[in-house]
């Protein structure tokens, strides 16, 4: 027996989500089904998926995980925008906008972004560490083995390292891979005496190259929007994000139109948020190769449209679902929930959401390595408890995998 080989099923049902498009609408047809199936593991990877009992054959010297009861397994989920690693609650600030509140209002009553800002300072680099870890591990049950983290909480040099650092180590202490993201262009923080140019200077002198220094992160975001920075002002800080090897994400086109074309114009791996794009923006990226991100959870949250994906996917755009997870307007943080509603509000395929939370949210972080099951890809997969894929959209979040593997191992 040769102990670096794993082979596992049978599968009812093997979703590969290979030899699909990154762009464009799809439908279910389009999906790549293995009755029966079977994947072969070796160490961190998938060395081949196929039927069981020709990989039993063909593989006799593997160990042998057998299953007795029906499984689907699908690639497991990315989740590619989060805020989890956060101090406080925004509890105060949910009731106060379902009462009529305004989100003026409700920010001159010491909620909103800064609110958690605050919060956030207050806590050590280890608390940090430690609740990024337990949101990090409540997603994994779920089934989230890739998770994007953002700073911006932190909305000066100082913290926003400690927040980038404590994302550092709370990655080395769950199985979840984190990505990290700087998002110091979250707004301009209330303490700062200049304007909103120069805290985008401070940053971009002082922060951004501390950060490709200590290897904290290669990501950076911006929040374009009437209150945060204008397409104008963010035009300097980009160019050196980008000057500095950094990749770019945008929250784009949230309440107010601008953000897209900054992304599109930069080339940004991903615009989100997009809840206001009109025609023009949805033209712009659809033909681009910045992919779309829909963030239902922040629709959910603040009672406002959904992004229009139907519309992207037709027009031929790229599109990933993420969930926003943030302690202020979407704090459910549940993937397929979220995904779910998302599909009937929009008409989405099942395909098309198994791809937005799978291979297509994997491209908007660079990671070619995941999101799909076949040879060469990490393996990491999710099984579930039903005969058919179709169960796991159709109960919209309540379906669970009963298991994780997470580069090859069984969580």
């Amino acid at each position: 027996m040769d102990n670096s080989l794993k082979l596992i099923g049978p599968f009812r049902q093997l979703l590969t989500l290979d030899h699909l498009p990154l762009k464009g609408a799809l439908t279910d047809d389009q999906l790549e089904i293995i009755e029966q199936a079977g994947m072969v593991i070796q160490k961190e990877k998938i060395l081949t998926v196929g039927k069981f009992t020709t990989l039993k054959s063909d593989y006799s010297e593997a160990e042998i995980n057998e299953l007795k009861e029906d499984f689907v397994a699908l690639p497991s989920w990315v989740d590619c925008h989060t805020h989890i690693c956060f101090g406080g609650s925004r509890a105060k600030d949910f009731a106060m906008r379902n009462a009529g509140k305004t989100y003026l209002e409700i920010a001159e009553a010491g909620g909103g972004i800064w609110d958690t800002v605050t919060q956030t300072r207050k806590l050590s680099l280890e608390e940090l560490a430690q609740r990024t870890i337990i949101n990090a591990n409540r997603h994994l049950q779920e089934g989230v083995t890739t998770i994007e983290v953002k700073s911006g909480y932190g909305l000066n040099p100082e913290e926003e390292i400690k927040m980038l650092e404590a994302i550092k180590k709370a990655d080395s202490k769950t199985k979840a891979d984190l990505i990290p993201t700087c998002l110091a262009a979250h707004m301009k923080p209330r303490d700062f005496e200049g304007n909103a140019s120069e805290y985008l200077e401070l940053i971009s002198n002082t922060l951004l190259p501390l950060l490709k220094r200590k290897n904290l992160t290669n990501r950076v975001d911006a929040f374009i929007e009437k209150s945060a920075f204008s397409p104008q002002e963010i035009n300097a800080y980009f160019l050196h994000a980008k000057e500095l090897g950094f990749d770019l994400t945008v929250h784009a086109d949230q309440f107010s139109i601008g953000g897209t074309q900054v992304a599109v114009e930069f080339e940004a791996k991903s615009a989100d948020h997009l809840e206001a794009s009109g025609d023009r923006e949805i033209e712009l990226i659809a033909k681009s190769k910045t992919i779309a991100v829909a963030l239902p959870g922040a629709s959910i949250g603040l009672g406002v449209a959904f992004t229009a994906a139907r519309k992207i996917l037709d027009k031929g755009g790229s599109l990933a679902i993420a969930t926003d997870w943030n302690p202020g307007s979407a704090p459910m943080g549940d993937l397929v929930v979220q995904a779910s509603i998302l599909a009937t509000n929009e008409k989405l395929s099942t395909a098309e959401v198994l791809a937005g939370i799978t291979y297509r949210a994997a491209a908007t972080l660079n990671l070619s390595d995941r999101g799909v099951l076949k040879g060469g890809m990490l393996a990491d997969f999710n099984l579930f408890p039903t005969e058919s894929y179709q169960e796991i959209l159709y109960q919209q979040g309540k379906l669970k995998p009963s298991q994780i593997w997470k580069r090859g191992e069984k969580i």
